[in-house]
């Protein structure tokens, strides 16, 4: 199919293109020389898009494709190999593409036209991927269901060659990992040896603790144990670990779930007062959790910086649904009697299905009664839980303690839509914590002795089989001698680490994180395999580990990541278009009965 659109750019202009489609892509031209060089502006990949009916008050009919993660959607050259596109008067997005067709009869053809090409994509994708050859489509067949037959036989002039040479590049990635596995150095059918991590064990209720049997010198480190603690290896998962929000269609409902699991892992406290050991830069840590749905939860974590403390983790199970990563900078900050540890940063929880992620920002630990008074922890702060798709947004506050009366742990705030509240939360964050929805007041968590006992069992990779620079190997020597009650060689060990990362400091040479890579515009650190493709039923079989490198079994091989995170600016800069808006809510139901309509042709045929 091939006819002249407007083309909304970045500065929201219009500007009027010639687009021809074909099956995995949408070539724009400023002219219709299409067989010329010099005219072609660029190809947006549809592999990967999702196609939606746009609201626009002008006339004509609008339409939106997007990346559903916030990507690229355009390919890297041109179909006679350009590098570059022709420059034009404004850029294009680069995350989505809005068009507008001149009636709503043209738009109706696009748009189905857009829907079977999408479909026609991925068996596209999926043939070259399975025959690693060329492969042709025959365009009349793939359109003759939708009676617009002359709109295609202007585009079957075009060789659908060169429409492939767009996924040039995607088969030398397939060829490239074929070629990694094939070489011996790691064999990615084998997956780690992983034993049960020994029990955790909890801290008494209270937040206050006595220190008279204590060196109270352990206070200016005891912040750094609190939750959440920056000792890579300290980490729990709650049992119903996010309920597969993924399946619930209420964008309200995902978001209390969101909530939910957000607030669960406050309740935790280490037992006793303990002296913990300071990452060192380069440290890594990695352990996993088995689910009763037989799927398993992977975790990956590295300190990326010293100065400052940085350190980046990765969490992933895309058979139940999601992806968690965050990095996390720690501060503290002295007020005479008290001290704060202050984790700057931010948690992203993106629901694979969905494509939604959820930005979690962190309350600060405060420590009082350091010189005078007894010794208390508690949470502070207002923290923010915010939506890249939708319009819901939660706002708690983590209240301290007063001077005089109150009571500890106490925590409020709003689950919000368009700034307007639709549901209260309060309650203690290490306690019954409550949701209040049109005066219903419904028990959303509480850390009960049943739900404690049915904590996800970790498990941990075998001590032989670990690295150097592994939590608990780097740290043998020292928690050896801390367990036979020998602080004096404990001492001396934990010197020479600390030493030893002095020197290298000094030396000059630039530390390069191993497993994770910073994001140059978010400042985020993202994990080098994390793949945020949704969970394949058909194909994907599990997901498996060795050393540190996660990937997907698949029921014709092994897969590394085949998609990227969405970024910080990326998610704030569509937060508006993609919302759950009612228009939008209309144009996403429409085009699910064009899908049914497409599947209903399909089954006549």
């Amino acid at each position: 199919m091939a006819d002249w659109l407007k083309v909304r750019g970045t500065l929201r202009k219009w500007n009027r293109y010639f687009c021809i489609l074909k099956p995995g892509l949408l070539l724009i031209y400023k002219s219709s020389k299409v067989d010329k060089s010099g005219h072609w502006i660029g190809t947006v990949l549809l592999n990967n898009c999702e196609l939606i009916e746009r609201p626009s008050k002008k006339d004509g009919f609008c339409f939106k494709l997007f990346h559903p993660m916030d990507q690229s959607i355009w390919a890297t050259r041109g179909p006679l190999g350009e590098t570059h596109g022709v420059v034009t008067i404004q850029p294009l997005p680069t995350t989505y593409l809005i068009c507008r067709a001149p009636s709503e009869q043209a738009g109706g053809c696009w748009m189905d036209a857009l829907n079977l090409t999408l479909r026609c994509s991925g068996l596209l994708m999926r043939t070259m991927y399975k025959k690693g050859e060329e492969t042709v489509i025959d365009e009349q067949n793939a359109f003759n269901d939708i009676s617009y037959n002359d709109a295609v036989e202007r585009s079957r002039q075009f060789s659908e060659v060169e429409a492939e040479k767009h996924f040039d590049g995607l088969n030398d990635d397939i060829e490239r990992a074929a070629s990694d596995s094939d070489d011996g150095a790691i064999d990615y059918k084998e997956e780690s040896s992983y034993i049960q991590s020994d029990p955790e064990q909890f801290g008494p209720t209270m937040q206050t603790e006595d220190l008279a049997d204590e060196n109270k010198s352990l206070v200016w480190s005891l912040l750094k144990q609190v939750r959440p603690g920056m000792d890579l290896s300290k980490v729990t998962l709650p049992t119903f670990i996010l309920e597969s929000p993924t399946a619930e269609n209420d964008p309200l409902q995902r978001m209390k779930t969101i909530v939910k699991f957000y607030l669960s892992g406050f309740y935790k406290k280490p037992k006793g007062l303990k002296k913990p050991y300071n990452p060192i830069l380069g440290e890594t840590f990695r352990c996993k959790w088995e689910h009763p749905d037989n799927s398993t939860s992977y975790y990956v974590a590295e300190q990326v910086s010293h100065h400052p403390p940085i350190s980046a983790l990765f969490l992933t199970n895309r058979k139940a649904g999601f992806n968690i990563s965050g990095t996390i900078l720690a501060k503290s900050k002295y007020y005479g009697n008290s001290l704060s540890a202050l984790m700057i940063g931010d948690v992203r929880i993106t629901l694979l299905q969905r494509g939604e992620t959820y930005i979690a920002t962190l309350p600060y630990a405060n420590c009082k009664g350091i010189m005078i008074g007894t010794l208390s922890m508690e949470y502070g702060g207002k923290v923010r839980i915010e939506c890249n798709r939708t319009d819901y947004v939660c706002e708690l506050d983590f209240k301290l303690k007063p001077f005089i009366g109150g009571t500890v742990n106490l925590i409020a705030g709003d689950i919000k839509c368009k700034k307007e509240s639709v549901a209260r939360i309060e309650g203690a964050w290490d306690g019954e914590i409550y949701v209040i929805e049109k005066d219903v007041k419904t028990l959303l968590w509480s850390p009960t002795p049943d739900v404690i006992a049915k904590r996800l069992k970790r498990y941990e990779v075998l001590l032989e089989e670990q690295g150097e620079w592994e939590s608990k190997k780097l740290w043998l020597k020292v928690s050896e001698a801390i367990a036979n009650d020998n602080q004096k060689i404990a001492t001396e060990e934990k010197s020479k680490l600390e030493d030893e990362q002095r020197a290298r400091a000094k030396s000059g040479i630039h530390h390069k994180p191993k497993w994770f890579k910073q994001d140059l515009l978010s400042k985020n650190y993202e994990y080098i395999h994390a793949d945020y493709q949704a969970w394949d039923e058909n194909d994907d079989l599990r997901q498996i580990e060795r050393d540190y490198v996660i990937r997907t079994k698949t029921k014709h091989g092994t897969k590394e990541r085949s998609a990227s995170p969405p970024s910080s600016t990326s998610i704030q800069q569509e937060q508006s278009e993609d919302s759950d808006s009612p228009e939008n809510k209309r144009y996403r139901q429409k085009k699910r009965r064009l899908s049914r309509d497409f599947d209903r042709l399909q089954q006549v045929q």
